[in-house]
């Protein structure tokens, strides 16, 4: 009978024991207490070569013989997906790879645990077994500890993940970006390192550990209200994403998972470095960026309740003016190195709408992500020239090249406080055209951005931001209450709310996510909705009686036919009869993301009262380019014929029907595509708030009818070059336009 506490007890005392070769006894163990006919440990070896390094029920001549590269067989799988695969059939899997000498023919069921460490793979541990079967969750669970350990003993003995690059390059880089918080930085780096697995990793006492763990949960709690009362900064912002990160130290989901692994046999440090790596593996496969954040959050406690029950300090000091460089950042995080002085951040897995970059604009940290192989190029105390106006970080630059941004910096200060003037000042062109400029948000905590930036309503307001910072949609009270705020701050100024876009990799509550290939093109959004009715009306409702007397704009995401446009409005429609008092006038539109939409036009512009084009999606479905993929970046651009012919009839065909079009997607917030876009006929445009300022700076100073006839000449030309940006660049700044 398998005893998964005997068997941790036994490798305590293994390992006790200091034996010179562990490997070897340590799968003949696991094999006997797992009554398994096999036990193997396969090595990451130079070369992203996996090596079988010890075994137990294979022939002992295939040690250091048999090697498989990464991804080559179910051993090479299980290194390069980080994934447990359990199979029972093993060899009937499509991966499966024969090695005669290995004597594995007689074997069905397989077993593949990996074995990483700071989230890299050292190796692959494997049971297998004669008889057909699945192994069951706690076996697995005893694995992946045995897996955690085994780690131990490889990183000590040197093996790497199989990355034979060389780390600590000297001389200047540059490093492309994604601007998080916009700024100008220079100074020394400081990287933020990983945390290793503690030292002591079996428990001799396990109750005892489990009264450590709840007097460290207690003290984490205790240091994060002292954190968020005494150093948050002003304004409702900050506030709103720490009290909600607070909520997640009191996950009972997760701190339960670390009791029953200290219950199992760990150490409390032990079982919170486990738990933790398995919210990273499972939440690093996640490809939407605000649920990726989320992992932050969770890395960050992880390191606070460690830090509780070691007793060790906090983060060492810096000097002021340091530029932080992390893998990933939790807000609380952000908080501690901002009161040390930081000058900027850059978060290398790090996104625009993760709470580290809430936080950073709120404090007003210029803050990148995305700066892929930094952590490996970069060491403490190199100078750093942090750009988060073009998106680029420059490690080790040229004394010539501190010095241009030195004078960069100076005269970004002067502009920043010509771009405050313009808050109040009329959103006109030169030559006397109207242009509303509007914000996109997605949480109460960014409505003062109304006020500070002079913006005339929010053009996007993304209800689902707040359900996922929540973990849950919420009932249609608390929905209400939110859309409430959100209009009582707006004022008389119009808020166009966007229904939830959930589904695809924003995962649903209470339900696994679907195994989709391209989940950008998936079950999502309206798709969404219209399969779950009751969540749709739930949220329709909850927006019907927040408006109350008061003019309620709603808009469809993800709109692919007149047919759900019609099957959406017909719901709120219903909903609309049933609430009293209802909004005093409502208006209905969708979102213009997917191409098919583009020839149904004269069709939809019949049945809606406005169109926003969310330019993000349509333009990777445009071009079938994932906006995701690095490889694509910057290969399509939307100032290219074909996006500008369909922009510009778009623009024209709602203008003759008198419906309102609008952009709210990325492209808006740039002012050289938001100038074309004006010069289009799209007289409103949303954008993120810090870019209202400088759009409309650029606006004041261009001629927008003389754009106009320059861009259609351009167009009539036949000009075939895949993008009119330089030319229309060009042309601006001969104007004198402040692009």
């Amino acid at each position: 009978m398998f005893g998964p506490r005997r068997l941790l007890a036994r490798l305590r005392a293994l390992m006790a024991s200091g034996a010179a070769a562990p490997l070897d006894p340590l799968v003949k163990l696991v094999a006997g207490e797992m009554v398994a006919e096999v036990c193997s440990i396969y090595v990451m070896r130079p070369g992203a070569i996996l090596e079988l390094a010890a075994t137990e029920g294979l022939r002992p001549e295939a040690v250091h013989h048999t090697r498989l590269r990464v991804g080559e067989g179910i051993v090479g799988v299980a290194a390069s997906t980080g994934e447990v695969l359990n199979l029972p059939d093993a060899q009937n899997h499509p991966a499966f790879v024969y090695r005669p000498e290995t004597g594995e023919e007689s074997y069905s069921s397989l077993i593949a645990v990996p074995i990483r460490r700071s989230g890299h793979t050292l190796g692959v541990l494997t049971v297998q077994n004669r008889t057909p079967r699945r192994y069951d969750e706690e076996e697995v669970e005893v694995l992946e500890t045995i897996a955690m350990l085994v780690a131990e003993l490889l990183a000590a003995s040197g093996v790497k993940d199989g990355d034979d690059e060389a780390v600590g390059v000297t001389g200047s880089r540059v490093f492309d970006a994604v601007v998080l918080a916009p700024g100008l930085a220079m100074g020394p780096v400081h990287v933020l390192g990983t945390t290793h697995a503690p030292k002591r990793l079996l428990a001799d006492d396990p109750q005892a550990e489990l009264r450590r763990l709840d007097a460290a949960t207690e003290k984490m709690r205790r240091g994060l209200d002292v954190l968020i009362e005494q150093q948050a900064p002003d304004g409702e912002a900050p506030r709103e994403i720490l009290e909600a990160y607070r909520v997640i130290a009191s996950d009972p989901g997760f701190l339960r998972r670390i009791g029953e692994a200290v219950k199992a046999g760990l150490t409390a440090e032990a079982a919170v470095w486990r738990v933790a790596g398995e919210v990273r593996e499972r939440m690093r496969r996640i490809s939407d960026p605000y649920l990726r954040e989320r992992l932050a959050d969770m890395e960050d406690l992880a390191a606070r309740l460690a830090t509780a029950l070691t007793g060790d300090t906090g983060p060492e000091t810096i000097p002021p003016g340091t530029i932080l460089v992390a893998r990933r950042l939790g807000p609380a995080q952000l908080l501690d190195w901002y009161g040390r002085g930081i000058a900027g951040v850059v978060i290398e897995e790090g996104s625009p709408s993760g709470h580290a970059a809430i936080m950073a604009r709120a404090l007003d940290i210029p803050t990148l992500g995305g700066a892929r192989g930094l952590l490996e190029s970069a060491d403490a105390g190199d100078e750093a020239v942090l750009d988060a106006e073009e998106g680029q970080f420059i490690l080790r630059p040229e004394p010539d090249l501190r010095l241009g941004y030195e004078h960069a910096m100076d005269a970004r200060r002067e502009r920043q406080a010509g771009f405050a003037a313009l808050r109040d000042v009329p959103s006109l062109s030169r030559d006397g055209e109207r242009v509303r400029l509007m914000i996109n948000i997605g949480l109460a905590m960014e409505l003062d951005q109304l006020d500070r930036t002079g913006a005339e309503g929010i053009g996007l307001f993304r209800t689902e931001i707040a359900m996922l910072a929540r973990g849950g949609v919420a009932d249609v009270a608390e929905q209400a209450a939110i859309y409430s705020r959100v209009l009582d701050a707006a004022g008389d100024r119009p808020v166009i709310f966007r229904t939830l876009d959930l589904g695809g990799d924003k995962l649903l509550p209470d339900a696994p996510p679907p195994e989709e290939e391209n989940p950008a093109m998936g079950w999502r959004s309206l798709r969404v909705a219209l399969d779950r009715p009751v969540l749709l009306r739930r949220q329709l409702r909850a927006l019907l009686l927040a408006a109350a007397g008061r003019k309620l704009s709603v808009m469809f995401p993800m709109v692919a036919t007149i047919a759900e446009f019609r099957q959406a409005r017909a719901v709120l429609t219903a909903e609309a009869a049933r609430v009293r008092p209802g909004p005093s006038e409502i208006s209905i539109g969708t979102m213009l993301e997917v191409p098919a939409l583009l020839f149904q036009i004269p069709a939809l512009l019949r049945e809606c009262d406005f169109i926003s084009v969310g330019t993000n999606d349509l333009m990777q479905f445009f071009f079938a380019a994932d906006r995701g993929s690095p490889a694509l970046a910057g290969r399509y651009d939307l100032l290219s014929a074909p996006v500008l012919d369909a922009l510009g009839g778009l623009a024209t065909l709602a203008g003759a029907a008198g419906v309102p079009v609008s952009v709210c997607g990325e492209a808006a917030s740039r002012p050289l595509e938001a100038l074309v876009l004006a010069s289009l006929g799209y007289e409103t445009l949303s954008m993120p708030a810090p870019s209202v300022l400088p759009v409309k700076a650029a606006l004041l100073g261009t001629d927008l009818g003389a754009l106009r006839t320059m861009l259609t000449s351009l167009r009539r030309s036949g000009v075939e070059e895949a993008s009119l940006r330089e030319p229309l660049l060009a042309w601006l700044r001969e104007q004198g336009a402040p692009i």
